[in-house]
Formats: structure tokens, sequence, C-alpha cells
């Protein structure tokens, strides 16, 4: 794990398109029992190097039901960007996540990480990534179909504050979603196994 980490962090395959200098960002253990699949770093994120130091993330957080400190414990979470570097920005958000990181690193580091229980994926593109034809024709369905991909997945919408219209049109969202989502959760995180 620490070679493949090694590898991604030194990674400047897309850097010819990227507005910064390359700086991927990942968190990632051989025993991270949650991944979270997310987009790309944003501006911020790619200035401090901490993945979900953003508004994004205390969202993230918030949702999950957990605190900082349990977030950033590579044993319990692993973070694990479609895009690893911040992409540039568009007219309406950031741009894509570049399309070459996921097919390059992401079957080399989920191999390695041998006590995965539960997989976010967060925003279409890890969506229909990873669900392939199961996802459905819109991320709302999709997430509103979460019950179809468990044990293995969650699909969840992007965090940003930008989809809180979103949250305010769907409050199926956090009247049941959530609820199972920290529910999962926490029985994880109070596993026998499970320690700091």
């Amino acid at each position: 794990m620490d070679i493949i980490l090694s590898k991604i962090r030194s990674c400047t395959v897309c850097k010819d398109f990227l507005p910064n200098v390359p700086r991927p960002i990942i968190q990632a253990s051989t025993v991270s029992k949650i991944v979270i699949i997310g987009q790309a770093p944003g501006r911020k994120v790619q200035d401090s190097g901490i993945p979900w130091d953003d508004a994004s993330g205390n969202n993230l957080r918030e949702w999950l039901g957990v605190d900082k400190q349990t977030f950033y414990n590579e044993k319990v979470f692993g973070l694990i960007p479609m895009g690893f570097c911040f992409p540039g920005s568009g007219k309406s958000g950031d741009l894509p996540p570049r399309p070459e990181c996921a097919p390059l690193w992401h079957q080399q580091l989920l191999t390695s990480m041998t006590e995965i229980k539960l997989t976010l994926l967060i925003g279409q593109y890890a969506q229909n990534y990873y669900l392939k034809n199961a996802a459905k024709s819109t991320l709302t369905e999709t997430v509103k179909s979460y019950n179809d991909y468990l044990p293995d997945y969650i699909p969840l919408p992007h965090p940003s504050p930008r989809n809180n219209i979103w949250q305010k049109k769907n409050t199926w969202f956090k009247e049941s979603l959530i609820k199972v989502l920290q529910e999962r959760v926490g029985a994880l995180l109070n596993d026998d196994k499970y320690s700091l």
C-alpha cells in the first residue's frame, strides 16, 4: 500500500491538463473499513492537501455523524476521489474529475484494501463508474434507490453547499437515507475490531 500511495502522490499523468502543479490527494490504508469515493478536490483542498477540508467536507461529516478525528483516521475511512487533483474551474463550478485517475489507480488501491465493509459513492461520476448499468438515469433516482445497492454501496449526492436546494426538494434524503447512513457507519465504528 505504501508503494501504491507513493506512486499516486507523485503521479503527473495529466499535468498538461491541470491548472496547477499536480498534487494528488488521497487517504487510504489496507484496513480502511469505509471507502468514500468522491469527485475531485476543490481549490481549497488542493491548497491544503487535506481531503474534504472544506464546506463540502463539513456537510459530509455531518451526514456521516462523525467528527474530524474519526474521519481522518485512515483505519476507518479511505478517501479516494475519482480524480486526485483539482481539475480547474468551469462556468458553473469545478470541472469534471480527470478521467485518467480511476482506471489507473482505483483497482490497485481497492485490491490492497482488504477490510472494506462499505463504499460511499458521491456524485454521478463515482456512481456511473462503479454501478455501471445499475445506475439509474439521474443522480436523484440512483440515490433514492439506495436500497438496491446495499450492503456494498450507498450512493450519495455531492455534499457541496450548492446542493442545499436539492436537499430541500428531496426531503426523503435526510428523513430516511441519512438515518440509514449514520446507522451503518455507527455500527462499523462500534465493531469490536475497531480501534483508533
